[in-house]
């Protein structure tokens, strides 16, 4: 089924899905920072592969924390953070401030990521009685562009139309974290939404 012919209860489905998924993953966020954290609802994008782009700063040098979601619906979980959101984080968990990653930093944020997959993964394996598996992570630090081009095509999702799911963490009302992606692979969402009832 092309993503272009969900319909609208199809994407509220998969928007509540990530709502569930997101809000658990911003909880675990609040738990490790010892901060509150927000987030926004998760937005559900469907548009041509080649505008995938339009709207971000592509040439943006970001943090990538990728991690493949494997088991009965495979894909992609992407965490894309600011160089100094990743400072304050490694700051905040370590007592340590850092001009530039050390191996410790990238360990630091590469469990961060990990922490974060696993409860948007965790929450959402719950409520659709499905089997989801987390990778270990991968840390890249690239242009924004680059990474989600990357995982797009590593999610094999390089067809005419391509589905994101985007949700904006916020700390004091401002973003704490760019971007967080699920990028499932063609025929994983078909399998959320039949476990829920409404395929």
């Amino acid at each position: 089924m092309s993503y272009e012919n969900f319909t609208p209860l199809q994407l509220d489905a998969i928007r509540e899905v990530g709502n569930i998924g997101a809000g658990n993953a911003a909880t675990a966020l609040s738990q490790l920072l010892s901060k509150k954290i927000d987030m926004t609802v998760p937005h559900i994008n469907i548009l041509p592969f080649d505008e995938i782009f339009s709207g971000i700063a592509g040439e943006e040098i970001v943090f990538g924390v990728l991690i493949r979601v494997l088991g009965d619906t495979p894909g992609n979980i992407l965490f894309v953070f600011e160089k100094e959101t990743a400072i304050n984080m490694i700051e905040v968990l370590t007592g340590v401030k850092e001009d530039d990653l050390s191996e410790m930093g990238h360990s630091v944020i590469s469990e961060v990521g990990n922490i974060i997959s696993a409860a948007f993964m965790n929450a959402i394996a719950r409520f659709t009685n499905l089997t989801i598996i987390p990778s270990v992570p991968a840390v890249t630090y690239d242009m924004l562009g680059a990474i989600l081009s990357t995982t797009f095509i590593e999610s094999g999702q390089f067809d005419e139309f391509v589905l994101d799911m985007e949700t904006l963490f916020l700390q004091d009302n401002t973003k704490i974290s760019g971007h967080f992606y699920y990028i499932p692979m063609p025929g994983s969402l078909e399998r959320i939404l039949n476990s829920i009832g409404v395929m």
